[in-house]
């Protein structure tokens, strides 16, 4: 899928962990793992605005497109 998630890197340059994010915006650690790995399939406005205000980003430092192929339906 030519769009990636680059939560990862935040979460680096903020010095945050996952867990901790996970309880600053009330989101499971599971559901916050399947983000971070590129495995969602579909991400709320409501969860990308409390991400965006709990590391101070813009939805554009979270994703990314990239050129590539598209993964087909049910990936």
């Amino acid at each position: 899928m030519p769009i990636r998630v680059h939560l990862d890197d935040l979460l680096t340059q903020r010095g945050m962990t996952l867990s901790e994010l996970s309880s600053r915006v009330g989101i499971t650690l599971a559901n916050l793992s399947i983000l971070k790995t590129g495995k969602a399939r579909a991400v709320r406005f409501s969860t990308l605005d409390a991400l965006c205000r709990a590391l101070d980003c813009q939805p554009g430092d979270l994703l990314r497109w990239e050129d590539g192929p598209p993964e087909p339906d049910g990936m």
